[in-house]
């Protein structure tokens, strides 16, 4: 029986996009059933993780200066683009309508192809995700139907969609995004791709 890889996740988080750049070719590498489920950080931080506000408030200058290099060590490794959060047109982003998007994308079977285009719009492009003009692009690109997508997104069914695996994340143990699971065991965070393929390969 296959694994099952969870990957809890929102497109505002650079090391998000690291480990979204690398989770398909995990799962399909050990033959495990991914699924994809958007959440909402900001609201995983308001409950279980608050630290992360203060963090922002009062940086640590040793700390940030190497959080900066560390991304892009990541980022080369990855040969992805990421821009520095601070040089960002607006940091953090209202990542809401982006993440209510992917559960529109995941039923017409695109949720990996819109994502991966939300993350290269914001993280590489440094464009605001939040402003509809922007969604429109990534919309089109990603070969959905815009009229639809703005439609659904306003819809308490999908504003629901985004909160309930929201509080899923928080209620088993969640506190930032990644947070993945193999077969209910939880990883937090890109650095831990390694041990979820660990896992998958030692689980059963």
């Amino acid at each position: 029986m296959a694994s099952k890889l969870e990957f809890f996740y929102d497109c505002s988080s650079p090391w998000t996009y690291l480990a979204f750049s690398k989770i398909e070719e995990v799962a399909a590498r050990h033959g495990a059933d991914l699924v994809w489920r958007p959440i909402l950080v900001g609201g995983v931080f308001n409950a279980a993780n608050p630290s992360v506000y203060e963090a922002r408030e009062k940086p640590l200058k040793v700390k940030a200066r190497y959080y900066k290099k560390d991304l892009q060590d990541w980022a080369h490794l990855y040969k992805l683009k990421i821009t520095d959060p601070g040089a960002l047109v607006v940091f953090p982003v209202n990542s809401v309508k982006a993440m209510r998007g992917a559960f529109v994308a995941q039923e017409q079977g695109k949720i990996a192809a819109y994502s991966r285009r939300v993350f290269e719009t914001y993280w590489g492009d440094n464009r605001d995700i939040s402003q509809d003009e922007v969604l429109r692009e990534i919309v089109r690109s990603s070969g959905l139907d815009e009229a639809e997508y703005f439609r659904k997104i306003a819809l308490p069914e999908y504003k629901e969609k985004l909160k309930a695996n929201t509080d899923e994340v928080i209620a088993r143990g969640g506190f930032g995004s990644p947070t993945m699971f193999v077969d209910g065991v939880m990883f937090f965070g890109n650095d831990r791709l390694t041990l979820v393929e660990h896992a998958l390969v030692h689980q059963h």
